[in-house]
């Protein structure tokens, strides 16, 4: 898996939220852990597909050209099957605090 901020910065007139700016490629059959975010992470796929299990909802497939939002704090897990996915992700996130939080 290759994981790379392409920006970090301070939202400018917002006190205490940061931007984070990713790239994220997911190599066929690939899966991150449960985890949450202590912000909102909206999500662009860029090339293949993307599976995505939100706690206390059903799980979603989305490909080449799909956007979607993971809410604020919501656990979740995103994972591949036999096709890889490319993605660009903008988080919104409270300043100073662990870009995820692991869940077991």
């Amino acid at each position: 898996m290759i994981f790379d901020n392409l920006l970090s910065t301070s939202l400018e007139g917002v006190h205490g939220k940061e931007v984070i700016l990713s790239s994220v490629e997911f190599p066929p059959n690939t899966a991150l852990p449960k985890h949450w975010h202590p912000g909102e992470e909206f999500v662009h796929v860029l090339e293949g597909t993307l599976c995505l299990w939100q706690e206390e909802s059903i799980e979603m497939t989305y490909i080449k050209g799909d956007t979607f939002i993971v809410p604020y704090r919501k656990i979740h897990a995103p994972f591949t099957k036999e096709d890889s996915a490319k993605l660009l992700i903008f988080r919104v996130h409270e300043k100073g605090m662990e870009e995820r939080y692991l869940v077991e």
